[in-house]
């Protein structure tokens, strides 16, 4: 059952701990928070106990909140020097230009977006793909819903695409999972490239000296990328993202479901077990 909850609007001097000016809401149901940027379509940004100060997720820029992106083919773009490809992203672009929210509603109890994308690259309007996100807080768990709805004329190349993108807090360096064919737990630190990961179970998390952190269920995956930026500034992250190999075709509409945990590494993967019996017995 869904707590109690409650929208709280930022004021302008929590906005300013964020960054200046922006438009944030947040869900609060007394066991963890959400917030979401308005002005970077929608996407979420901030995830941590419930009135808590510390975010545990890092928004550096567009490209680092917890957001729908998307691959195809190259298309002549350019990505601060490097060659890129056809990537609408829900929060905007590189360079900071921000996506369009269409639609939204603030509820008690949820959040809702429906979002015009950019791409990543060349900022341009990305009018032939909507992203939509449903988002509600169960206890101390964050459900995101998405759905993706495209509707160009071109059929692109399989790719590996992010279901979700999810950047964390630096302090959250190592990255556990139970590795495909096997029980035990997986300890790694990845480096700045992305390396890549077969999973048996549908979760991983990212988690510090203390073994707390936050956790993802992905249970529409087997595999994810991972890396983490050490550079000693404020764009300092730990990536991680589930990943399907699908490509980008007419008339296509993909939705699935996410999961946000936060704790010890002990509670979020028994959660997790919890929701993947719960899935398991889904007619």
């Amino acid at each position: 059952m869904i707590s109690t909850t409650r929208i709280f609007l930022c004021s302008i001097i929590f906005c300013s701990l964020l960054h200046a000016q922006e438009h944030w809401v947040f869900l609060d149901n007394g066991h963890v928070r959400i917030g979401i940027n308005k002005d970077a379509g929608g996407s979420v940004g901030w995830f941590s106990k419930s009135r808590s100060g510390e975010n545990l997720l890092n928004s550096f820029d567009h490209g680092r909140y917890v957001q729908q992106s998307y691959y195809g083919d190259a298309d002549g773009s350019d990505w601060n020097g490097q060659a890129w490809r056809y990537n609408p992203v829900q929060g905007g672009s590189w360079k900071g230009v921000p996506s369009e929210i269409k639609a939204q509603e603030e509820k008690p109890q949820s959040l809702y977006t429906k979002t015009r994308p950019r791409q990543w690259a060349s900022g341009e309007w990305v009018d032939e793909m909507v992203m939509e996100q449903w988002i509600t807080l169960d206890s101390g768990l964050a459900r995101l819903r998405y759905r993706m709805t495209y509707s160009g004329t071109l059929e692109h190349k399989p790719r590996h695409q992010e279901l979700p993108a999810v950047f964390v807090n630096p302090r959250f360096d190592t990255l556990i999972f139970v590795e495909k064919d096997s029980e035990q737990l997986v300890k790694k630190q990845p480096g700045k490239k992305n390396e890549y990961f077969h999973t048996k179970e549908p979760w991983a998390a990212w988690v510090d000296a203390s073994q707390q952190g936050v956790g993802v269920f992905f249970p529409h995956a087997k595999f994810l990328t991972a890396y983490r930026v050490r550079d000693s500034g404020i764009g300092d992250v730990s990536y991680l993202s589930p990943l399907q190999t699908f490509s980008l075709k007419p008339k296509l509409v993909f939705e699935y479901e996410t999961v946000l945990a936060i704790g010890s590494l002990e509670q979020i993967r028994s959660v997790f077990a919890t929701l993947q019996k719960q899935q398991a017995t889904k007619p």
